[in-house]
């Protein structure tokens, strides 16, 4: 296994990168609930117009693209290697697109501020897209004002990609929810704050094989990174790295979902497309391993767990402590559709599940949760309460914040969490 491991991790590859266009789109949407199918909504879709915005200043909602190189100082070469170990990297974007690293300025010096949503879904034959495009505003008519601060102001923020781009394909014979989106809406990707999305999923293969390479070609082309899945396996274990403050910081991301043989969503292989599957976990450790040993921080974003339940199950169970036992310095997942326990691994903060962020019509809990990272690791995590409801997802204030605070604190007995959100390790001594 470890000898399958070093071939894996040295034939990394990488996909070009290009430049979100401005411009007008419109599109026609039926309204049907996942999860709900009976159920029908009363966000209806019709045709609209949306302008969307455009590139101003080299910046997409209001915060810097992602950037390959950063500014050279009038410091000497030793001076500057000094102050920043991955000085010299810096300087060589090729080695940089190579290993799918990227540069990062961050608003405050000496930290980065990490902020993780969970699923989304743009798919405009279901509620939440169609209700989006009827209201006219863009990710605006979506997400509150405040959440979208909080989202565009983080460093880093990364969200979970829950279905692909595309136009062509066909669904997943038997496969009872399919998702696609046009890949015009990829742009809204920038329009909410993302730097990097989250490919292993149990819907990156919805419409076939083609509907995973179309992803990954229209995410290639407006530059949005992403990870967990690629056009042969060696692309899709690659992690995504972001180098801020003299640290890098790395991501790494795999799916045990679905857990029959075969997946509906295909692994991977060293010839074909697919996502980065980890029910069988030796690669992703390896994999993780790996990250650890060439950067100063590790987070594993793993998509696992059972939908519709808080309750933590026998696979997160078993691979959690392995997960933190490779070398993972934070660990989020997410799939479940709602929110599960905040627990630690040792040292190791595992957020079970992020839930629902903007994907369906239901009302249910959610949440960002937030992560500086500093000179000595992890400084700070942060749940920050929300409500995903009538197709919209707002922040939780007053007393449903303290109610959905409450909740969190009932079901993480492991966990200390404040009035503001911020979690600490109980201490059982």
């Amino acid at each position: 296994m470890a000898a399958c491991g070093m071939v894996i991790l040295a034939g990394f590859l990488l996909g070009g990168c290009g430049s979100v266009e401005s411009g007008l789109v419109r599109t026609t949407a039926a309204v049907e609930e996942y999860q709900n199918p009976d159920a029908k909504e009363s966000c209806a879709a019709e045709n609209v117009w949306k302008e969307q915005e455009s590139e101003k200043n080299g910046t997409y909602g209001g915060k810097p693209h992602v950037v390959l190189q950063q500014k050279e100082t009038e410091a000497s070469e030793e001076e500057t290697e000094a102050a920043d170990p991955y000085a010299q990297l810096l300087k060589d974007p090729e080695a940089m697109a190579a290993d799918k690293i990227y540069a990062k300025e961050t608003a405050e010096p000496g930290k980065t501020r990490i902020v993780f949503a969970g699923d989304i879904l743009f798919d405009s034959h279901y509620a939440i897209m169609a209700s989006l495009l009827k209201r006219g505003q863009g990710i605006e008519g979506g997400i509150s004002a405040d959440l979208l601060s909080i989202m565009r102001g983080a460093d880093i923020f990364m969200v979970n990609n829950e279905f692909p781009y595309t136009t062509g394909g066909a669904p997943t014979a038997g496969k009872k929810f399919t998702f696609r989106a046009d890949p015009k809406y990829a742009s809204w990707l920038f329009d909410m704050g993302a730097d990097l999305v989250s490919l292993a999923n149990n819907h990156a293969y919805d419409y076939g094989e083609v509907s995973l390479t179309d992803t990954l070609d229209t995410l290639e082309a407006i530059g949005m990174p992403y990870v967990g899945a690629g056009r042969n396996l060696d692309e899709a274990v690659k992690p995504v790295s972001f180098i801020a403050n003299g640290k890098k910081i790395t991501f790494v991301y795999a799916t045990q979902i679905e857990r029959t043989l075969p997946p509906d969503t295909r692994g991977a292989t060293e010839a074909t497309p697919g996502v980065f599957r980890c029910l069988e976990i030796g690669t992703f450790l390896e994999v993780i391993s790996a990250a650890k040993a060439d950067s100063d921080f590790v987070i594993v974003y793993i998509h696992w767990g059972t939908e519709g339940t808080d309750k933590i199950d026998r696979w997160q169970q078993e691979q959690a402590p392995q997960i933190a036992a490779a070398g993972a310095d934070l660990i989020i997942g997410d799939h479940p559709h709602v929110l599960q326990p905040i627990s630690y691994q040792g040292d190791i903060p595992v957020v079970y599940s992020l839930g629902n962020y903007l994907f369906n019509s239901k009302t249910l809990d959610t949440c960002l949760m937030e992560a500086v990272v500093g000179d000595e690791g992890l400084e700070s995590l942060q749940f920050i309460p929300a409500k995903q409801s009538n197709c919209r997802v707002t922040k939780a204030e007053g007393a449903e914040k303290e109610r959905i605070l409450n909740y969190m604190r009932s079901i993480s007995p492991e966990t200390v969490i404040d009035e503001e959100g911020y979690i600490t390790k109980q201490d059982t001594r």
